[in-house]
């Protein structure tokens, strides 16, 4: 045994152990009945020491390691391609947008206000990599069309042609993430077997502690470099096809708008971590078979390698008013998914709600009265 003092718990029920005087090696839980050895114990606790352990360990060299390996993406603007850059902001909601010298942002993509304002662009890191647009103007505006077409309830105003043709393709700053981690998670696992003995309906459940552990790549986890943009409409268009990103070229920017970045690599970095961590949570989990459940009881990750690169995403956005809330609309311009929100018609869901009741009421009506002869016959 250990030469410090040591509380068992039973590892089915967690009640706390006794050793009973004359049972030998056996020690019996007084709650669930279960007994086990002395060595089963001790080879027990000594596994959740270990692993209590590299826990701390994983937890140090994760945060060592996150540390050196926030370095800056990107590279330096040249010149030439500074001087074909402009930057627009909107004098409503403050946000700034960089297209070359051609192109006009006619309105805010954000909030809608059509004042922008013209500016110098200041520079910030070169993108490492672009993914050009697939999807046109015009699949963007057909899109839109179908979108909201058999929405009963939407103005029928909103959708005029004049807003659809408001519709802007940009660019959106996207830090790209690839790690390599190793991955040590601890399950609690059960098995249960019901049957009958005699007069009793019997269920016996078997308790297991399982551990997995292994090496895992990831490639080009996304997060948002704009504050902006809303992270959940981002998600919502996802995926990108990263393989058809290629090396960046001001030329991609010629007629689109361009977010720029307001997060940096290091504040997105959480939440690259955050979706490795979930993902991993996942494969591990899934490793779990031959049980009737399964729930996590740990699991500690720790990055081993890893680079990060900053890159553009293409999306047609549309953002129109009505009744002065801006609602927005947001297409990937690489597959087509397209994401946004709907106004209602007030007029129209009451108009909706009345003819509902008046179809409703008298066929709950019938229906009452006949169960009702029903009851009254039996």
């Amino acid at each position: 045994m250990a030469d410090t003092s040591v509380n068992y718990k039973c590892p089915s029920c967690s009640a706390p152990l006794a050793y009973t005087p004359g049972s030998g090696s056996k020690i019996k839980c007084e709650y669930c009945e279960a007994e086990f050895t002395v060595e089963e114990l001790e080879k027990l606790y000594a596994e959740q020491e270990a692993a209590a352990a590299q826990a701390n360990k994983v937890k140090d060299a994760k945060i060592e390691k996150k540390q050196f390996e926030m370095e800056a993406a990107g590279g330096a603007w040249d010149a030439e391609e500074i001087a074909i850059l402009k930057a627009m902001t909107c004098s409503s909601c403050g946000a700034e947008i960089v297209c070359d010298n051609n192109t006009m942002a006619t309105e805010c993509v954000y909030c809608g206000n059509t004042t922008m304002v013209p500016g110098r662009y200041e520079k910030q890191l070169r993108p490492d990599m672009v993914i050009p647009f697939q999807k046109n103007k015009e699949d963007a505006k057909r899109a839109f069309a179908e979108y909201h077409k058999g929405k009963w309830l939407l103005p029928s105003n909103f959708a005029n042609s004049a807003r659809i043709e408001a519709i802007q393709g940009m660019y959106v700053p996207y830090w790209l993430f690839d790690e390599t981690i190793e991955a040590h998670g601890v399950f609690s696992a059960t098995k249960t077997r019901c049957y009958t003995d005699g007069d009793y309906d019997v269920t016996e459940t078997d308790h297991y502690r399982v551990t997995r552990a292994g090496t895992m790549s990831f490639y080009n986890v996304p997060v948002d470099g704009s504050v902006k943009m809303d992270d959940a409409w981002m998600e919502s268009i996802e995926p990108f096809d990263y393989t058809q990103m290629v090396p960046f070229n001001t030329t991609y920017m010629a007629g689109f708008l361009a977010d720029k970045y307001d997060v940096d690599a290091e504040k997105a970095y959480p939440y690259a971590e955050e979706r490795v961590y979930q993902s991993a949570d996942g494969v591990l989990q899934s490793t779990v078979e031959g049980y009737d459940s399964c729930s996590r009881d740990s699991l500690n990750v720790v990055q081993t390698a890893g680079k990060q690169q900053y890159a553009m995403a293409p999306v047609w956005i549309l953002t129109t008013k009505y009744q002065d809330k801006p609602y927005t609309f947001i297409m990937n311009g690489q597959t087509g998914k397209l994401v946004g929100e709907l106004p209602v018609d007030e007029t129209k869901a009451k108009m909706y709600w009345a003819a509902a009741t008046v179809i409703v009421l008298p066929i709950m009506y019938f229906i009452c009265k006949w169960l009702w002869l029903l009851i009254m016959e039996d």
